[in-house]
């Protein structure tokens, strides 16, 4: 769901921080800030796991209803080519549909990254 860092990305960097900072250190001002910063790292990737099955089967329903059948299976091939046929002028603002497509994803990767940001859905 969630492009970059992906889940992966974030364990590798709060696992090295762990190991080469937390574990070698004997303490210092900085060191709670940056355990804050892993344990939101890991926060992140705790709500990537609950939250990014479903809204990722929601943001491929949008997908193909805009690109229709020729649509690829792989989620980051149908952005690709959503961003393609942006680009080309064939979908635009006045497509039935787009706003509401990046609105609802823009929202749920809010969801994962910064939960509470978007509390009026109504907007």
């Amino acid at each position: 769901m969630q492009d970059r860092p992906t889940a992966a990305e974030l364990i590798e960097a709060v696992a090295g921080f762990l190991r080469e900072q937390v574990v070698t250190s004997t303490g210092g001002a900085a060191m709670p800030f940056h355990a804050r910063v892993a344990a939101n790292a890991l926060d992140i990737v705790q709500r990537q796991l609950k939250l990014a099955p479903e809204a990722d089967a929601r943001e491929m329903l949008r997908l193909r209803a805009l690109l229709g059948a020729d649509m690829p299976d792989d989620l980051a091939a149908a952005n690709r080519l959503l961003c393609a046929r942006i680009a080309s002028g064939a979908i635009t603002l006045d497509t039935p549909g787009l706003a509401e497509h990046l609105r609802e994803t823009t929202r749920d990767k809010l969801a994962v990254d910064q939960p509470g940001y978007d509390n009026n859905k109504d907007s």
